[in-house]
């Protein structure tokens, strides 16, 4: 820590020269007129020597610097790319040489000068004109690329950005994932829409939500878990096809998949069942993948993965058959009961035949889910938002995408009874008064609102960490989040 003060001090003492010399040390702005691939691109032709009559004019940050008493060289790294700068005393003005004989590492500059190919072959920029943009106080981290502790990168993604093109590459594929899937849907017919954030009542998930409270009106409110209610009353109100990017807040566990704050995609689709969000879902994949990365085959974590349609269907019951060889409809509730034991499966509240079903996929199945795949039919139990499937009425109609073991999304034939909604609300609500906290309290105007009718309807939520997660290769939700969800430093 001495050491690293030391180094600030340094540097604060070149500020104040700098500025007692008459420099503008923060400037307000720089016409930067190229970036730095565009230049490499350019003149990737040029010959070793060949130098052009080009101006160009960049601005980035200082990543490498080697003085030469009267002449230097430095890398210069913009949002695309490095490239190096090579100056000369006797080729700029003195105030700027004087400038440039106290830059550190880190700091901003911002340079203006022709473009040539040096004798070793490097395409750089003869400075003619030299300006700092912004001095950088504290060294950046030595040796930062490969650094294995995660926990200060995430705590410090602004230095992970700087010192890691990989990292800020994946943030940027994010951003065309994201803009990827907006096509997909708009082309499809959807319109984008937004809701609250900010909800009396919660409701759209089995989740802990995080509490506030109005002042101006002394009332609780909640971060929403969902935005799922409030697009529904979209529907009813005659929109036909609807999706909404959203961040949702779940009080709940931080691990390799979960942050207490994520990013959902949930569309819903007037006139359609489950079926034809499966299609929509494996077909959005497929569109993003070729439209991103030009292929639909992926290496995630060691498992090659195609997301190429149509993607596997299995139902939750024949999945749990499949991989564990316990056909729960042979059992009584005894015997499933046993089956959990054996299994060390344990379940979360009173036993019921759904729930034990659910804990069993969950412990049991879902990591064996390595390509695409639709678990579908899920029991009644599972949620109270969706309708019964057809032909059994202990099963619903909803879907779950999971891929190398995650669960990816969630989609349902949307039930859209009022009255069954109802009851199914008051359950949810009377279990939310014994204690379970993830239960759904009654929303009446959500119930009214059903009441003036909404049409059969198909939605689907994605979640959007978590396929950024796949398509990059990146093993944890952390590394496709650019702040995430830290615990305070000790």
């Amino acid at each position: 820590m001495a050491e690293s003060n030391e180094y600030v001090e340094q540097r604060l003492k070149k500020l104040d020269e700098l500025r007692e010399s008459g420099v503008e040390v923060y400037p307000y702005s720089y016409n930067k007129t190229h970036n730095a691939s565009k230049i490499l691109e350019k003149y990737t032709e040029l010959d070793e020597g060949e130098e052009t009559k080009d101006s160009v004019s960049v601005a980035g940050r200082i990543m490498t610097l080697r003085s030469m008493g009267k002449a230097g060289f430095a890398h210069v790294q913009d949002e695309t790319g490095k490239i190096q700068i090579y100056v000369r005393k006797d080729e700029i003005s003195e105030e700027s040489f004087n400038v440039f004989s106290k830059i550190d590492l880190g700091d901003i500059i911002g340079i203006k000068g022709t473009v040539f190919r040096t004798k070793k072959g490097e395409v750089s920029i003869r400075v003619k004109e030299f300006v700092l943009l912004s001095k950088c106080v504290r060294p950046l981290p030595e040796k930062w690329h490969g650094l294995k502790d995660k926990e200060v990168r995430y705590r410090k993604r602004y230095l992970d950005l700087i010192t890691n093109p990989e990292v800020k590459k994946t943030f940027v594929d994010r951003t065309k994932i994201i803009n990827a899937i907006k096509e997909f849907l708009v082309d499809k017919g959807f319109l984008e829409v937004d809701t609250p954030v900010l909800q009396p009542i919660y409701g759209g998930a089995s989740a802990r939500p995080f509490k506030s409270f109005l002042n101006e009106l002394k009332m609780d409110v909640y971060m929403r878990v969902s935005n799922e209610l409030y697009l529904k009353r979209l529907i009813v109100g005659g929109f036909e096809k609807v999706f909404e990017f959203s961040k949702d807040f779940r009080n709940e566990g931080i691990d390799r998949t979960h942050n207490p704050e994520f990013m959902m995609m949930e569309c819903y689709w007037a006139y359609a069942d489950y079926q034809d969000v499966m299609k929509l879902t494996e077909d959005c994949y497929e569109f993003v993948a070729k439209k991103v990365f030009g292929t639909t085959e992926f290496n995630y974590q060691g498992n090659k993965i195609d997301v190429k349609a149509p993607w596997e269907r299995i139902t939750m019951k024949e999945a749990i058959k499949k991989f564990t060889k316990i056909d729960v409809d042979d059992l009584d509730d005894a015997g499933l009961k046993k089956a959990l034991k054996e299994n060390n499966v344990e379940l979360a509240g009173d036993y019921k035949r759904g729930y034990a079903t659910i804990a069993l996929f969950e412990d049991l199945v879902e990591d064996k889910l390595v390509q695409p795949t639709f678990v579908i039919d899920h029991p009644k139990e599972s949620t109270p938002l969706c309708k019964v499937k057809r032909g059994d009425e202990e099963m619903i109609e909803r879907f779950e995408p999971y891929i190398c073991g995650m669960e990816i999304g969630n989609a349902y034939s949307e039930l859209n009874d009022p009255i069954k909604q109802k009851e199914l609300l008051e359950e949810q609500a009377l279990m939310l008064k014994k204690g379970d906290d993830e239960a759904n309290p009654m929303d009446e105007d959500f119930v009214e609102s059903m009441e003036y009718g909404m049409p059969p309807t198909g939605g689907l939520g994605l979640g959007i960490d978590r396929m950024v997660m796949l398509m990059t290769d990146s093993p944890s939700i952390r590394d496709v989040i650019l702040f995430p969800f830290m615990r305070p430093e000790e």
